[in-house]
């Protein structure tokens, strides 16, 4: 396991904020502290707990509750869905799933978080066609109505 610390902003439904996120291959999934989670956006439970292991072999940790948020990482957004969890050593964590979803890659050696430009703009773009797609059906539904 390794981690690169980053810094990151954070954006929710309720407002933002200029974080230390470490980016931790690890960690399977992104985790924010519950009380950062509640500032910046609305937490929804989990239709059940899912229990983690962490670094310290004995700890486990439980997630109750995740949270949706936008992140920026030099200039580019991104999005993914963070656990609730105390007691992080950050105020959040980008794990692996979400690098992955991301196709991001770690650098160690130089402490860089490597991002293709083209993959957020490319994944951005098919949201918004299938957004547009969407409002299109839902106008012509309604004209033959």
């Amino acid at each position: 396991m390794s981690v690169i610390e980053k810094s990151v902003r954070l954006v929710g439904s309720k407002g933002e904020k200029e974080v230390s996120t470490l980016f931790d291959s690890g960690s399977t999934y992104s985790c924010i502290l519950p009380e950062l989670a509640k500032r910046l956006g609305t937490p929804e439970p989990l239709p059940e707990p899912m229990e983690f292991g962490t670094a310290e072999d004995e700890r486990k940790v439980i997630a109750k509750e995740a949270v949706r948020l936008n992140f920026y990482l030099e200039g580019l957004r991104f999005s993914d869905e963070f656990m609730l969890i105390p007691n992080l050593s950050e105020e959040a964590l980008i794990g692996a799933a979400t690098m992955q979803k991301w196709r991001m890659k770690l650098d160690f050696e130089h402490d860089e978080v490597i991002i293709d430009p083209r993959v957020t703009k490319l994944r951005l773009l098919k949201e918004r066609c299938y957004v547009e797609r969407t409002k299109f059906f839902l106008t012509e539904m309604l004209l033959m109505s």
